[in-house]
């Protein structure tokens, strides 16, 4: 299910209308927080093409076939809530946006490298049709306008991103070393998952709180927000890897790369003979991927897994607690809900 702020304004909806309860104030607000963020998003948009296009081709090339791929903008949407959840959405607070999608697509661009990925958005990864060193050019392209974008518009939160972009890094060094030896405990998935996923969303969360003019206690709510947020986020994903639509071909991949998570974690622990079929996938042995993966499901992995992003969906929206209440506190309450229960 792809979020997006209609859908994240559609499930907020129903939750008011739950049993009959309806709330027409908070209704006709809501249809103005649509309204407006239409406005933001469309213009946040134009920026990303505008930013795609910067640098020489085929570099840009590269970076414009990815973002006008889409996605879902989570982080971006998470940041324009947060700072609306504290006053009016500034200029500052759209450029960095543009910068959060930014260094996401970038690291896409860069995890396809790594991972040979040949398939991203539903098209040709960009490494298929320019190359490797294409695509981490032009990873680096994104990553260069965005910290451009940043020190022109708020370069206060340079130090920060700066920290932030050294944890996306770290995070894929960890994973990286599962290519040579597996790492099959909680821990280090638990670290990657920090890094990689949740240190961003964190990021997106506190920079909107911050530039909507929030105290220091709600910036850091606000962070703790947006980390939980990316670490259920990831769970949820991790689930769907087995029990959702992905491939064996693709899961093969993934295992032969070392990329170990969760619910593979958690399988192992209770199936023993599990590790050694994953092992032999490691090694390059595609047979038993099929047979693993029903494993994994049948152990009940996925389930526990998708309760941790249930819990830590609620530990989220807990945090939003000391956020002044409001309709766009609402919604990314909703956003929330929603991004825990794709494929539930």
């Amino acid at each position: 299910m792809a979020l997006s702020v209609g859908s994240g304004i559609e499930a907020l909806q129903a939750s008011l209308h739950a049993g009959g309860a309806s709330d027409p104030a908070l209704e006709s607000r809501l249809s103005h927080v649509q309204a407006s963020l239409a406005t933001d998003f469309t213009w946040i948009e134009k920026q990303l093409a505008t930013a795609a296009g910067e640098g020489r081709a085929p570099g840009s090339d590269a970076a414009a076939h990815l973002i006008g791929r889409g996605g879902k903008r989570i982080r971006p949407m998470a940041l324009l809530l947060s700072a609306r959840c504290f006053g009016d959405i500034s200029q500052a607070a759209r450029e960095l946006c543009v910068v959060v999608e930014l260094v996401h697509s970038a690291t896409l661009m860069h995890d396809d490298v790594i991972d040979d990925g040949d398939e991203r958005r539903g098209a040709p990864a960009a490494r298929r049709l320019w190359g490797n060193a294409v695509s981490v050019l032009s990873g680096d392209l994104m990553l260069v306008s965005a910290l451009e974008r940043t020190q022109r518009y708020a370069p206060e939160l340079l130090p920060e991103l700066l920290g932030t972009l050294r944890k996306l890094v770290d995070g894929e060094i960890v994973q990286l070393r599962g290519r040579s030896a597996l790492d099959v405990t909680e821990k280090t998935y638990e670290l990657i998952l920090r890094d990689k996923t949740a240190s961003l969303f964190g990021w997106a969360t506190w920079v909107g709180a911050r530039l909507g003019g929030a105290s220091e206690e709600n910036q850091r709510a606000m962070a703790r927000f947006g980390e939980l947020l990316g670490i259920a986020f990831q769970l949820v994903d991790d689930a769907l890897d087995y029990d959702g639509e992905r491939t064996g071909k693709t899961l093969f991949a993934d295992l032969r790369e070392g990329k170990m998570t969760l619910p593979l974690v958690l399988a192992m622990q209770r199936v023993p003979d599990l590790a050694e079929k994953v092992r032999r996938i490691h090694a390059g042995d595609a047979d038993g991927i099929d047979a693993m993966s029903r494993a994994v499901v049948e152990s009940g992995a996925c389930v526990d897994v998708r309760d941790r992003a249930a819990r830590a969906t609620g530990d989220a929206i807990s945090a939003l607690e000391r956020v002044p209440e409001s309709p766009w506190r609402d919604l990314l309450e909703a956003a929330a809900r929603e991004l825990a229960q794709r494929g539930g």
